[in-house]
């Protein structure tokens, strides 16, 4: 029996047969919170709400987490981002540099604002921007940059920052895939002047389905990001005043914000986890001298909380094309895709096709946009990450024999594709 045949993706024994263990995020801790909550509105009579004792509090434990400053819970991580732009106050028909790869939801509320998205390649290697690549697409309409760190992997915050302010522009982290992620000490998110942190079940914590979290150190912004986040209202205004700008109704409320509490305490630990699981299995790399993958390190003082975790295939040792690698690796059991263009939303049909508001085009096509409408952002370095890694998904809950068979399968699907030239 050759090689080849050997492989599962051509009926040989697959590495992987058991399932992978489940993240088992939500425990009983978070039952009883939110137990508590009903028990407390069974005995009162009353709803529980939004703007509670219950999501105040999450709100400050936040806020103590990151350092200090302040937290205003909303409804999800593109909320999050919709709000930080709104508590900056940028007026439509500026620009807005987002990083190439993100989610949709953190460049969808650029032009629902009416403002232009302008796209900032990524680093070299790298699947967040760097200070270069937003310099080379700041204008005289430039009004605000969202910084996304991706993978959990952090960008490179002191050089961005450093142009942010000779320009004068506003920084919004994106910190949808980076909880507890670091750079030189500090906690992503608290580098800019404001931060988007999403909520949501699949992330490294959550408050249920969806929630989102605006953090700031700025009070100012805090109190624009609260009227933002409830249609206006008139908080922290003087006695008399009505609703002072049209938003939308963002809130979070008590329910989602006891999990939020439970799921903040823990966060440390899964973030910790991760980090050790990476730690070993990077060592597996290399003690297996693995030649098909190689792994990029982070910022010099990053440290990544490992939403997934990208590989680089070295396509040049192999037989093998990316998709054939990664084919390979997910019929041998291992969750091992090719990113694809989900995370290039510049890419995705409602971007090129400036489906925002009906067919008007609008923002790009607004008399009142004194840029270019028809400006292309081709992304080398972002096309290439795409193209040339595949992503591992990884787990807090994983362990010893997830390492083993993650190894076994790596080097199997290596052996066959290997190129012994």
């Amino acid at each position: 029996m050759s090689a080849l045949s050997e492989l599962a993706i051509n009926g040989g024994p697959k590495v992987r047969v058991d399932s992978w263990p489940e993240r088992g995020q939500l425990g009983i801790e978070e039952k009883e919170a939110v137990d508590a909550v009903f028990d407390e509105s069974i005995a009162t009579g009353r709803p529980f709400d939004y703007d509670g004792p219950v999501e105040e509090a999450f709100c400050e434990e936040f806020a103590e987490f990151m350092g200090g400053g302040y937290v205003d819970a909303v409804s999800s991580g593109t909320s999050a981002i919709y709000v930080a732009l709104k508590a900056l106050d940028i007026q439509p028909f500026t620009e807005v540099i987002v990083g190439a790869l993100t989610d949709s939801g953190g460049m969808m509320p650029v032009p629902l604002l009416n403002c232009i998205p302008v796209i900032a390649d990524t680093a070299p290697g790298r699947f967040t921007p760097g200070p270069e690549e937003i310099s080379a697409v700041i204008s005289p309409l430039t009004s605000a940059i969202i910084v996304p760190h991706i993978a959990g992997d952090p960008a490179d915050m002191d050089g961005i920052a450093r142009v942010a302010s000779q320009h004068g522009i506003p920084v919004i982290e994106d910190c949808a895939q980076a909880h507890g992620a670091r750079l030189n000490g500090k906690l992503v998110g608290t580098f800019g002047d404001i931060a988007a942190i999403s909520t949501m079940s699949g992330k490294h914590m959550n408050t249920g389905g969806q929630g989102g979290v605006v953090y700031t150190k700025s009070e100012n912004l805090y109190e624009a990001a609260r009227r933002a986040s409830d249609r206006g209202k008139p908080f922290y205004m003087e006695d008399g005043s009505t609703n002072q700008v049209a938003s939308f109704n963002l809130n979070l409320n008590d329910l989602a914000a006891a999990i939020g509490q439970v799921q903040l305490k823990k966060l440390p630990g899964v973030v910790a986890r991760r980090r050790d699981f990476i730690s070993k299995l990077t060592e597996g790399f290399h003690d297996n001298d693995l030649q098909a993958i190689s792994i990029a390190p982070s910022m010099p003082g990053g440290e990544s909380s490992y939403w997934w975790w990208p590989l680089k295939v070295n396509t040049e040792r192999l037989t093998c094309d990316v998709a054939t690698f990664s084919e390979a690796l997910l019929a041998e059991g291992i969750p091992a895709n090719t990113i694809g263009w989900n995370l290039m939303p510049h890419k995705m049909e409602w971007f090129k096709s400036r489906r925002v508001f009906g067919s008007s085009g609008y923002p790009w096509s607004s008399p009142q946009y004194e840029g270019d409408p028809d400006q292309q952002f081709p992304c080398p370095n972002a096309t290439s990450a795409v193209a040339g890694h595949i992503q591992l998904t990884v787990n807090e809950s994983w362990g010893d024999p997830e390492i083993i068979d993650i190894l076994t399968a790596f080097k199997k699907v290596e052996n066959v594709y290997l190129n012994q030239r």
